[in-house]
């Protein structure tokens, strides 16, 4: 139980450093994805298409 609870705490870091590391590369292109709980938990959960569907729904709704 502890491995598994270990485990996702690991994915939420990462996606939180990933969401980090897309809005500095991202802010001359002006489409930055804001951070916050629902973005985490969808890259955490989903993983890196879930970043890519992110982008893809921000750039056709603005």
């Amino acid at each position: 139980m502890i491995k598994i609870c270990y485990n996702f705490f690991k994915r939420i870091v990462f996606s939180s450093f990933l969401l980090y590391g897309y809005n500095i590369l991202a802010t001359p292109l002006n489409v930055i994805i804001p951070i916050n709980i629902v973005t985490i938990l969808t890259v955490s959960i989903l993983g890196f298409p879930a970043l890519l569907s992110l982008i893809f729904i921000h750039i056709i709704v603005f």
